[in-house]
């Protein structure tokens, strides 16, 4: 008898831990399904509304408070495309990705060359596209872990098929962090140069794109030796890639879904170091 009931409570228990069990996965695929659901219909907001503030710009704020630094005020100040000169936006492709108007997010060839450099001895240089940089600066923390890399990447998939190139292009300029508690151009022009966006030259453009490696070590107004021979160097992909008319054919032409139709002469960026 106590045999019977032993097993009988043994069978009990099989079939909660297994009810149990299917709750806590048909739970968690809820959990996801939603979650998604939301980030899906946030970047579809964010694809006409400027961010109010990215994950970085809170993060530098709790990092400010966390410390009791004098100044906690975190500098954004939105511009929207129409008051961007294209060389500006295109200081930044030069910098970062020059196959950004090409590639859907992820850049393989550079990725395959980074390791490949690597693998020789050579400083593990950035492979992140503009796409990744804005879905990491948007939505995401500092870090090489996987689940954030594979966060990045889904976030990424979702940014290029919702918004356009021009808008990923224009909310990373915008977003983009350019000094300390500093983000995006149109607070760094006001900053850095005591202009605005539409003002900026090239050359100011280049040694804004010249700090992005580290814009908590570099300024784009007292630059060193290192940033002002990027920014030449940045200045030189500037006229190779086809100079500020090539980005006109979907920067101010209009064309809010399109993609250039010519392809630009491309060289590699030089070798960085990956930023998480």
């Amino acid at each position: 008898m106590q045999q019977e009931f032993s097993r009988l409570m043994f069978h009990i228990r099989d079939i909660c831990d297994g009810s149990w069990s299917r709750t806590a996965a048909r739970l968690m695929g809820s959990a996801a399904v939603l979650v998604t659901a939301a980030l899906v219909a946030l970047i579809l907001l964010l694809r006409w509304v400027p961010p109010p503030m990215t994950m970085f710009m809170l993060l530098e704020k709790l990092k400010a408070l966390r410390e009791n630094l004098p100044d906690k005020t975190i500098h954004y100040e939105w511009a929207p495309y129409t008051t961007i000169p294209a060389h500006v936006a295109l200081a930044f492709m030069a910098a970062e990705d020059q196959t950004f108007p090409e590639h859907w997010g992820f850049d393989v060839a550079s990725v395959k060359k980074a390791l490949e450099d690597h693998e020789r001895g050579k400083p593990l240089r950035g492979a992140s596209t503009i796409s990744q940089q804005t879905a990491k600066n948007l939505f995401l923390w500092p870090g090489r872990s996987f689940v954030r890399k594979a966060l990045e990447a889904f976030v990424t998939v979702l940014l290029e098929t919702l918004w356009s190139k021009r808008r990923i292009l224009e909310v990373y300029v915008n977003t983009a962090q350019m000094g300390n508690r500093v983000f995006g151009v149109g607070a760094a022009a006001r900053i850095f140069f005591n202009t605005t966006p539409g003002r900026l030259t090239k050359r100011q453009a280049a040694l804004l794109a010249a700090v992005l490696p580290n814009p908590r070590r570099f300024s784009p107004a007292k630059p060193t030796p290192y940033v002002e021979k990027r920014a030449a160097w940045i200045l030189r992909q500037m006229e190779l890639l086809g100079g500020a008319s090539f980005l006109e054919s979907f920067w101010h032409a209009g064309k809010a879904h399109g993609r250039p139709t010519h392809r630009p002469r491309l060289q590699l960026c030089p070798s960085k170091r990956i930023r998480s």
